[in-house]
Parts: C-alpha cells; structure tokens; sequence
C-alpha cells in the first residue's frame, strides 16, 4: 500500500533541489501535491513532470505571508484538504564578517526562518489530526562554518522554532519535526555547470564521512517517512541526512590522511 494514498501535501520551493524530489516521491507515494516557487517556467516543468492530475503549483514569494495563504487556499481549491506541510523554501548567503550588508543579512532571515513560520501559521486552521509538518534544518547550524553567520542562524532559528510549533500543535494530534541535510547537490550551491558541481564536491566531499555530497533524493526519503505513518510517534525530532558530517566529523577523509 502507498505511505501517503490520499493525502495532500503542500511543498514551499518545489520545483526544484529537495523540494522537487520530494514532491516526486510524495506523488509516487499515492499523495497529490502544491508546490510553490518563485519561477513560473519551473513551476510549470514540475507540474507538467508530476502530472497534472497530481500536482498544482502556485507561484508565491516565500517572504510574503499573502503567498503562503494562497498556496494554502489553492491546496484546499483543487484537492479539498491538507496533510502533510515541508516548509522548505530557503536560500543561502555568504555573510562574513565585516563585509556583508544588512539587507543582505536581513533577506536570509526573512526567507528561511518568517517564511517558514508564516507558511506554518496559513496551513494550521486546516490540518488534521495526524497531520504532518516538516521543517528543514542544516548541519551549519551547529558546525561553524566560516561566513555563513545568517544562514546558520536561520537554520539554528528553525530547529528551535520546531520545538515551539510541536508544543502548539501536539494538543491537535500533529506532529512536527525538521530534517536536517548536510551538504546536497541541489541549486542553491549556485554551480552553473556540472563541472562546477563536480568541483564543488570534490572540494566538500573531504570533510563528509561518506565523502560524498548528498542527494536530493536521499533528503527526499526521509523527509517521507518523518510525512508518512511509519514516524506516527516521531514528535519535535531532528533527522540528520548529512553522512555523519554533524555526528561523526572526525571520520571525514580530511582526519584520515
């Protein structure tokens, strides 16, 4: 039997990284899907990919609050409820020290840590008993990297805020938990080559245990069972999805030399 037969599921960012392949194994999976993103024309390739009997896309700005309730709106329009929430719009920045500008800081903030409570708060009123809402976290909340200040704040903000949403919703019988990936071949790295990306890896694969980037479709796994049944008594969890990059730092390839 399919982990998510008729259930529907809204997906900020999906079209495209660990959003898109998410959606792909949620709509495997028997669930129909909302996604969102800022970009029409990939919005439009997603849904035309996914099926347009399983998938409806909205294009929304993952800052406004508006977009959120229209994208929960446009969930409960075309497929009548709501199950499952990954809030997982986010971008990335470089803000070191002594050289980045407040709007810059600020635009960081906005998208991965307001976004994601505004996108919770539309979706809410509507969800169910044994509802799901997923959060998307980061190794860099908790490993220092250098000039990523916002980005780690942002994701150290949003496994907080999880803990917080779980204590509000339990009452209602919903659970909420945050996958945490590490370093995954998605484009918010902003390699604008595939040799750009191999290089990249190269580059990260040697502080990673598995000495590999991820996949997306590896968050994507997870991100389905924390949405399906089988995590039914997986309340206010962090799943970590980085091959040992938080857990085991010292077996990365970089110690072993």
């Amino acid at each position: 039997m399919s982990k998510l037969n008729e259930k529907v599921a809204l997906i900020t960012g999906g079209n495209s990284g660990i959003g898109l392949a998410t959606a792909r194994r949620f709509v495997e999976e028997g669930a129909k899907v909302v996604i969102t993103g800022r970009n029409q024309a990939s919005l439009t390739a997603a849904v035309n990919e996914l099926g347009q009997e399983n998938a409806f896309a909205v294009q929304a700005d993952a800052t406004e609050p508006a977009g959120a309730e229209q994208a929960v709106a446009a969930a409960i329009k075309q497929f009548g409820k709501l199950d499952i929430v990954f809030a997982n719009a986010g971008v990335a920045g470089s803000t070191p020290l002594g050289d980045t500008k407040l709007e810059d800081f600020e635009h960081i903030l906005k998208i991965n840590v307001t976004g994601v409570f505004f996108t919770v708060q539309a979706a809410a009123p509507y969800l169910q008993p044994g509802a799901s809402v997923i959060l998307v976290g980061s190794v860099l909340a908790t490993t220092g990297g250098f000039g990523w200040a916002a980005y780690a704040a942002s994701k150290g903000a949003v496994s907080s805020m999880a803990k917080v949403l779980a204590s509000e919703l339990s009452p209602r019988g919903i659970r909420v938990n945050t996958v945490v990936p590490g370093a995954t071949k998605t484009p918010i790295w902003g390699a604008s080559s595939p040799e750009q990306l191999m290089q990249l890896e190269a580059a990260l694969s040697h502080s990673i245990p598995q000495n590999r980037l991820g996949e997306p479709e590896e968050i994507a796994n997870a991100v389905l069972f924390l949405a399906s049944d089988e995590s039914s008594f997986v309340q206010a969890a962090e799943l970590q999805v980085d091959g040992g990059a938080d857990g085991a730092p010292f077996g990365a390839p970089i110690y072993r030399q």
